[in-house]
């Protein structure tokens, strides 16, 4: 008997003949993702006038399956930065990765300067857009939250492209269609940012992934948030659950499955 795993379930040699394996031999060229299968949605984002809310489900979807129930997409870098991630989650798991090595040098680092979100951000729009000039791109869109040089709130974004952006509320995936209207009524530019509490914008996000678990069928009611102030540093919880769910409305919306008018 044959116990090499390359022959296990294929047919026996001495009764059907040699097994052709011409088709494992790799011939071509090279070739990357370009159709990501694991992957996270939303992450949004909101400055007020101490710091920022960022938060994110915990929802991994395989395709169109609810696959994954327990995915932290939020991390932490130094105290003062948390990293939101929406997009494929093996190159979630590759830039956390980096992010960790890059954790550990600066730790060890004799230079007396620590990286604020700003610094970050600059890192990772770097990395980005280096991969994707090496037509290999890292399939996510970042959020980068916390504090800046001068400890005043910053957040940012960066794609997949390598482009940046920044506003005073961000949203990646299906929450920049659905979240950001209901998240620039509470802040609607940089001017009104001094003029928002903590509260406010906690309970804004908190609508926003809400309204996300009705209408977006990739997300979950478990989420993680986290609120980086220059007082407190960074205070994440990772298992939210949301509340005051109500489905009432789906009794008047007609034109789904056997219904009588």
């Amino acid at each position: 008997m044959n116990h090499f795993p390359q022959v296990w379930g294929r047919p026996r040699d001495d009764v059907y003949g040699a097994y052709d394996s011409s088709y494992l031999n790799s011939i071509g060229p090279n070739t990357h993702t370009s159709s990501p299968i694991v992957t996270g949605t939303s992450v949004l984002a909101v400055k007020f006038k101490d710091g920022v809310v960022i938060a994110a489900d915990n929802l991994a979807s395989y395709g169109s399956l609810a696959r994954f129930t327990d995915v932290k997409r939020l991390r932490t870098f130094n105290q003062r930065t948390v990293v939101g991630f929406g997009g494929d989650v093996s190159d979630m798991q590759y830039l956390d990765r980096l992010l960790l090595s890059l954790d550990i040098e600066e730790n060890y680092s004799s230079s007396g300067h620590d990286l604020n979100a700003q610094n970050l951000h600059t890192y990772l729009a770097k990395v980005m857009y280096k991969r994707r000039s090496d037509i290999n791109p890292l399939w996510n869109q970042l959020l980068v939250a916390g504090l800046d040089s001068e400890d005043e709130p910053f957040l940012s974004s960066v794609d997949l492209l390598g482009t940046t952006f920044s506003s005073p509320t961000l949203a990646t995936g299906f929450g920049a269609h659905l979240a950001q209207p209901l998240l620039r009524k509470v802040v609607g530019d940089e001017a009104n940012v001094k003029s928002v509490t903590r509260g406010q914008a906690v309970n804004a996000v908190k609508e926003c992934m809400n309204v996300l678990f009705y209408r977006d069928a990739r997300s979950l009611d478990k989420y993680s948030i986290a609120v980086i102030t220059k007082e407190s540093g960074v205070e994440l919880k990772e298992n939210e659950q949301l509340e005051g769910q109500s489905w009432a409305f789906a009794e008047m919306i007609k034109g789904y499955g056997t219904q009588t008018v």
